[in-house]
């Protein structure tokens, strides 16, 4: 609900902050003219130095240099799955190029662990209906990268939340379509003595009667 402005119409209250701005400048202007006069015809030339240094020293100040983001270290994700002992054989097959050199993977990067390098996210879904099969966390520990996450069950989505990871987990019941899972799991997990602990949980249930019967297209003129 919008707020309720009190006292007069915003029109009768604009043109008193008019009539009342334009008393003010005609008083200004008449104290200014008698200063002058008393002052020897000076007027506000007596101060006009003043006002040009002010000003001169306003324009001349430097604008402060651009600061540069600093860009995380991009990592080759594909490699890093394909060369990793915890990842699944399934997994391992299902990341394959789906046109040309495009692999189906989704990175992002992130402080997860205590240290100075960014954790690493790395999602890797299905080619047709990206359809999330595998996520990982890795963290980089003296040049190399560790794995310390790891969910299959697919369908499985992980992403880096204010710090924390959270991972979403779909189940299907029978007759879903791929688009619409009924039940989904959101977990959040914390780094906590070197492992990702569990911290919240949400379970959803969706229904699938709401919008699988199309709306009608209306007759022109109707």
């Amino acid at each position: 609900m919008r707020g309720l402005t009190f006292g007069r119409p915003p029109g009768r209250r604009r043109r008193g902050t008019q009539a009342a701005s334009a008393a003010v400048a005609a008083f200004v202007a008449l104290g200014v003219c008698l200063a002058g006069c008393g002052a020897g015809g000076t007027g506000a030339r007596d101060e006009g130095p003043a006002h040009a240094d002010a000003v001169g020293g306003a324009s001349s100040s430097p604008a402060p240099a651009a600061t540069p983001s600093k860009v995380p270290a991009r990592v080759d994700a594909v490699r890093l799955v394909q060369s990793d002992p915890e990842v699944s054989e399934e997994v391992k097959r299902e990341l394959r190029p789906c046109v040309a050199d495009e692999y189906p993977v989704d990175v992002s990067y992130g402080k997860l662990t205590p240290g100075s390098a960014e954790d690493v996210v790395v999602n890797v879904l299905t080619c047709g209906d990206a359809v999330g099969v595998g996520s990982y966390v890795y963290r980089r520990e003296d040049g190399s990268y560790e794995n310390v996450f790891r969910a299959e069950e697919p369908p499985v989505y992980a992403e880096i939340d204010r710090g924390d990871l959270v991972v979403t987990k779909q189940v299907y019941e029978k007759g879903d379509p791929v688009s619409s899972p009924s039940v989904e799991n959101v977990i959040t997990y914390r780094w906590a003595s070197d492992r990702f602990a569990e911290k919240y949980r949400t379970h959803n249930d969706y229904s699938n009667t709401a919008g699988n019967v199309p709306t009608p297209v209306p007759e022109p003129g109707s």
